[in-house]
């Protein structure tokens, strides 16, 4: 049911006006939201912790841009597999895509690290495609396996090379070490440790674990490290590449990546202070919620 659901869905929405989709869907979000189920009572415990300074209704109103950043997400989603070339190079403004064209230049190899933003689907298929640099990326394996190809093959139809986290027959950080060795492009995911056995790092005054990955990476094959954050701004998704983060001079390789990974957190967090509507967190994230329950500010 839920592989016919997600069908349906990249059938028929890329098929509405674009005014009756983002219309359609900003209802869903509303909808959902005043429910205030399990997902949207997290986004606000998250969002609580980005903005300590907010109160319930402020948490709320947050909450529901936050919903509707999220629902546009899976809009654009469904319907980018119809969208063209132009079309996604219109769509998408790149700050700073300069440092990556010099490293790319250089032979040298990326990776991009960003956070659940905005819609990181298109800027993906902006970089494949007006970017010109085609990349590799890593999927979490889903429930059921037909869901799971059908997210593999329309990321793979976006320009991406898309590799299991777990299940496959190959090493999956070889083969992202790899492609970087040989001047390649990687882009991932890495505000969410999947593992529960990820770097600790302080995110918004409080401990967390993030993915070793990106940093383990740079490390290891010598690509350059580049923060990602990502915006929406009216129809436009907006995306800035913060300055390298370099490998430390000093302390073992565990040393070293505790320190490359509390940088990107720290360039995500000012992101998502700035942008916090568009950060897709509706699941637990710190240790304080992951060991125990956490109450969302003036819940019961």
């Amino acid at each position: 049911m839920v592989d016919s659901a997600y069908a349906l869905g990249w059938a028929a929405v890329k098929r509405l006006p674009e005014p009756v989709a983002r219309g359609l869907f900003d209802r869903i979000a509303d909808s959902v939201w005043r429910k205030q189920g399990k997902g949207v009572r997290q986004l606000e415990a998250n969002l609580a912790r980005v903005h300590p300074e907010a109160d319930q209704a402020r948490l709320r109103e947050l909450s529901r841009a936050g919903m509707r950043s999220y629902l546009r997400y899976w809009m654009e989603s469904f319907r980018l597999p119809a969208w063209s070339l132009a079309r996604i190079a219109d769509a998408v403004t790149v700050k700073n895509i300069e440092a990556l064209n010099e490293v790319m230049a250089a032979g040298r190899g990326a990776v991009l690290a960003l956070p659940h933003m905005a819609n990181w689907d298109l800027a993906g298929a902006w970089i494949a495609s007006a970017g010109g640099y085609p990349f590799t990326t890593v999927a979490e394996r889903l429930k059921p396996e037909s869901l799971f190809d059908r997210f593999v093959a329309y990321r793979e139809g976006l320009g991406m090379e898309v590799l299991a986290l777990t299940g496959g027959e190959v090493s999956v950080i070889g083969t992202l070490a790899r492609r970087l060795r040989a001047g390649g492009l990687v882009c991932l995911v890495g505000d969410r440790d999947l593992s529960a056995a990820g770097i600790p790092v302080d995110f918004f005054g409080e401990p967390t674990r993030m993915p070793a990955g990106p940093a383990a990476l740079a490390q290891q094959t010598g690509a350059a490290l580049f923060p990602v954050t990502l915006w929406f701004d009216g129809p436009m998704l907006r995306a800035e590449i913060h300055p390298e983060v370099a490998v430390p001079a000093e302390g073992d390789r565990r040393e070293r990546t505790g320190v490359m990974v509390q940088a990107l957190a720290d360039v995500w967090a000012e992101g998502i202070r700035e942008h916090s509507a568009d950060w897709h967190m509706l699941q637990k994230l710190w240790l304080a919620d992951l060991d125990g329950p956490r109450p969302v500010r003036g819940s019961q």
